[in-house]
């Protein structure tokens, strides 16, 4: 079973956090991925695009995949399918981050144990703008 951090625990996360890996995250304004993104963007955040479909969104060039990121990222912020979690979840453990974080409506109970099992923080089915919003 899921069972998320409290709502203090994920203030607190995105209090201390500043750069945010947006899996999945769309060049298209009128995707949610894009507008959730550009609103973390807009609040301070280096938002980092992992999209190997695109060139670019928000400004910034997009990286095919996790592991071509440079540095330590605080949240990877997954904007895909549940089937993908598992997957994705394997890539995150190869890099140096320390919160995966899948999007409202997005969960996936093998990913969760995977990075559980591993001892990271694990948020699903959680919009990260709601909460950066609720816990200001």
């Amino acid at each position: 079973m899921i069972e998320n951090p409290s709502r203090e625990e994920m203030g607190q996360i995105l209090k201390e956090a500043k750069r945010i890996a947006v899996v999945g995250l769309s060049d298209n304004p009128a995707r949610t991925s894009y507008s959730v993104s550009k609103a973390m963007q807009d609040q301070g955040y280096e938002i980092i695009p992992v999209n190997p479909t695109i060139d670019s969104a928000l400004g910034v060039k997009a990286v095919a995949s996790l592991k071509d990121i440079d540095g330590p990222v605080d949240i990877v912020n997954v904007f895909r399918r549940q089937e993908f979690l598992p997957e994705i979840a394997k890539e995150f453990d190869q890099i140096e981050a320390t919160v995966f974080w899948a999007q409202l409506g997005v969960v996936n109970e093998e990913a969760f144990s995977y990075l559980k099992e591993r001892g990271y923080t694990v948020i699903m089915d959680r919009c990260i703008k709601v909460e950066h919003a609720l816990t200001k």
